[in-house]
């Protein structure tokens, strides 16, 4: 009888789920799209019932195809995007739509926090900036504007949390997710009570703190029911999907760092101390007592779809990618911020906007392409060298996401950061990520060292050409500028 794994990855456009073997090998996967929400200017929701609905029918289409047996499923893992607020009542209904990571309504009540209680004292605490994307000022926000459905929240949970509960019926609160509420003790582990009172916030809406790896509970009949999963499956409690996403490349050890090429883009340094810096962020990884000095900006992938989506319906990313090819690093001038949605680190900017710039009579679509790919790239060596100030090494980057399956964009950022890029045979490795910390906590492997030897592969690696980092640190100091002239501008 096989040992397989089940990975769930609760992404910003679609779920991936998939099976993995012992070998990190996909026995078979599937992908369940759901909807995201712009209600108005600053709103960026989605509905964890879709999540859930989608999750369960991608395991149904799992086990129907006659692949694998529920039997062989030992243990399930999950991760998810970052920075949820999903309030839910007793019986487990959610109160209201989840404000995703990209969501900044919360602005004004981080304006307030800091002149009540200092950007300092929170820095201190938990090591990351006060954002309007983070959990707590979204609690905040719906107790103030919607003070009669608030008292009955009964726990708050982040997009993982939320699968896991619906497997098993158990309320937990992963390590890795912990660094969005801004009165968690990072150096401790624990939340803060004072913090938390200055703030007004009852730390029971929280649940108690799992490390990633740790067995939460086991898939109940209802779930069963509803999945076809094994009923008594150990489900643990997972994580944050950039972390889980670090541990699917490979990275555990200090200084190595994660590329990531997904919906997001950014960047994560594995390393042991407790080192922040004030523009960027700061959260425990999946492996236990290890931090990650992360890098997270908007317009990774994104960009590169609503590119494709809205002006090349007509051609796939491969021709995209072609037409790019044609264009010469630096895209003859033109350069695109990719500011989508504001932007995270290290700007921190919620009014941050998107911008091409350099366009002429001369440019052609194959250059907006190009400068996509580039724009993306710069904001990974912003991210990159405002680490550099807090004495981080960084080597070899190791990427994942779908930006890791192009050739072309991959030498685009091994140029720009002047490092080498690995790309691991697995294109879903934050999956993979949550399947290794699932095989981790019922002992298919013996540790997180054992566990990265014999599942992660590299399939290729892009080394940086000279030259082309030369151009563009150019084009990189034309980029900053842009965006330091047009910041004020940019938030009339």
């Amino acid at each position: 009888m096989p040992d397989y794994i089940l990975g769930i990855d609760i992404g910003t456009s679609a779920c991936k789920v998939a099976v993995f073997d012992k070998a990190g090998n996909v026995i078979v996967s599937d992908t369940g799209i759901y909807n995201i929400y712009y209600p108005q200017n600053g709103y960026v929701e989605q509905k964890p019932a879709e999540w859930w609905t989608a999750v369960c029918k991608s395991i149904k289409n799992i086990l129907s195809s006659g692949k694998v047996n529920p039997n062989d499923i030992k243990s399930i893992g999950i991760d998810g995007q970052s920075w949820s607020a999903i309030l839910i009542d007793k019986t487990g209904e959610a109160l209201f739509d989840n404000p995703i990571w990209m969501d900044s309504r919360a602005i004004g009540i981080c304006d307030e926090i800091k002149n009540s209680v200092g950007e300092k004292a929170v820095f201190e605490l938990c090591g990351n900036p006060l954002t309007p994307n983070y959990t707590t000022p979204k609690i905040i926000w719906f107790r103030r504007n919607f003070p009669d459905i608030f008292k009955k929240t009964y726990k708050v949970l982040q997009s993982n949390s939320y699968i896991v509960y619906k497997l098993t019926g158990k309320l937990s609160q992963d390590l890795s997710q912990c660094y969005g509420l801004c009165f968690y003790d990072m150096r401790k582990k624990t939340w803060d009570k004072d913090m938390a009172k200055t703030l007004d916030i009852n730390i029971d809406l929280l649940p108690d703190i799992y490390y990633c790896h740790d067995i939460v509970g086991a898939v109940t009949k209802e779930a069963a029911d509803l999945t076809g999963l094994l009923e008594g499956t150990p489900v643990i409690a997972g994580g944050v999907d950039s972390a889980s996403g670090t541990l699917g490349a490979g990275v555990i050890s200090d200084g190595e760092t994660q590329e990531q090429g997904g919906q997001s883009g950014g960047m994560s340094i594995c390393m042991s101390g407790f080192n922040p810096h004030e523009k960027l962020i700061l959260c425990h990884h999946v492996v236990p007592d290890k931090y990650l000095l992360q890098g997270g900006t908007v317009g990774g992938g994104a960009s590169y779809k609503w590119l494709r989506e809205n002006f090349f319906p007509d051609l796939s990313f491969a021709e995209m990618d072609k037409l790019a090819n044609q264009v010469p690093p630096g895209s003859d001038g033109m350069i695109f911020l990719p500011y989508m949605a504001g932007e995270r680190s290290p700007i921190w900017d919620p009014k941050a906007k998107g911008v091409f710039y350099g366009f002429d009579f001369s440019k052609n679509k194959a250059h907006f392409i190009r400068s996509v790919m580039e724009g993306v790239a710069y904001s990974i060596v912003h991210n990159l060298d405002t680490a550099k100030k807090t004495g981080s090494v960084i080597g070899t980057l190791y990427s994942n996401g779908g930006s890791a399956n192009s050739d072309l964009w991959m030498q685009i950022k091994s140029d720009a950061t002047n490092r080498p890029i690995a790309v691991p045979l697995s294109d879903i490795s934050t999956t993979l990520g949550s399947a290794i910390l699932a095989g981790v906590a019922v002992g298919i492997y013996a540790d997180f060292a054992d566990a990265v030897k014999t599942s992660v592969v590299i399939k290729k690696t892009f080394y940086p050409n000279a030259e082309n980092h030369e151009v563009y640190m150019k084009r990189y100091e034309t980029y900053l500028e842009i965006y330091g002239n047009l910041k004020e501008t940019m938030g009339k």
